[in-house]
């Protein structure tokens, strides 16, 4: 009889091994569900989480900073209108270079993200515009309307706008760097002309 029973005892599960075997599937269990809920919460805060889509570079007035500017500086500087769509993202007036030359820089964007940065120097010297178009050469290509101002484009192996037209006029000097079209730079050659006229 005790040799029935001690076969019987080897054929029942050991509750200490079936313990352990329920312990290790809860540990995976919880795990997966400690997963699950921290990708909830971080879903959540994504989408709770307010986001600011404007244009974080505001308009500036070029028109204000330029009429200040020509109160102490007695110099006119190129304002001009934009065409439709286009906006000053900045406007900077620098009369104490070190090299002499008083320059006033303004940024412009379009509607396509396009850029247009014009820079008026005046009484500039021969080494000052030289600066201006380095790592550029004679763009011979350009198909743009405009024949008063220089075409540039950028020489090889250089990371700079696709385009840079430069036009001298009385010792002073205008230039504008661009992404933007040859038939927009045409268009905002003939206003800088019509400022420079002024």
């Amino acid at each position: 009889m005790s040799a029935i029973n001690s076969g019987q005892d080897s054929q029942r599960p050991d509750p200490e091994d079936s313990a352990a075997k329920h312990r290790a599937k809860q540990t995976v269990v919880n795990l997966i569900l400690s997963l699950i809920a921290c990708l909830g919460i971080v879903v959540v805060t994504v989408l709770a989480v307010p986001r600011d889509d404007s244009n974080r570079i505001k308009p500036v007035d070029y028109v204000a900073a330029a009429a200040a500017a020509e109160a102490s500086s007695k110099l006119d500087l190129a304002t001009p209108a934009l065409p439709e769509g286009w906006w000053a993202n900045q406007a900077k007036w620098n009369e104490t270079a070190a090299d002499g030359v008083k320059v006033w820089r303004v940024g412009f964007v379009g509607p396509d993200n396009q850029y247009i940065g014009v820079t008026q120097g005046f009484a500039v010297n021969p080494t000052w515009v030289a600066l201006q178009t380095v790592n550029f050469e004679p763009n011979t290509e350009s198909t743009a309307k405009n024949t008063t101002w220089t075409k540039w484009k950028p020489g090889q192996n250089t990371d700079a706008d696709p385009h840079l037209w430069t036009l001298e006029k009385d010792g002073n000097f205008i230039a504008m760097r661009s992404t933007a079209t040859e038939a927009e730079l045409d268009e905002f050659a003939k206003l800088l002309e019509q400022e420079i006229a002024k």
